[in-house]
């Protein structure tokens, strides 16, 4: 009977033990994210204004094209 009663406390601790592995792997995700979003907005205000230009055009492309491609996916 002790074996069952261990079981059900080992269950429930890992349990705890994953859910606050899973919100500490989620917090770096997010810090890593935000430093990545940081850099990457730093060196885009330091491009020429051209530069800036035809990444936009080409974002702007790319969001078109995908959201054509949802637009037909939807219309099945």
């Amino acid at each position: 009977m002790t074996s069952d009663t261990m079981k059900q406390y080992n269950g429930k601790t890992d349990e705890v033990d994953q859910t606050s592995s899973d919100a500490g792997k989620a917090v770096l995700v997010g810090l890593l994210g935000g430093l990545v979003s940081a850099a990457g907005f730093l060196v885009y205000q330091r491009l020429p204004d051209d530069q800036k230009r035809r990444i936009q055009t080409q974002v702007r492309g790319i969001i078109e094209t995908r959201l054509s491609q949802i637009r037909q996916d939807l219309n099945l």
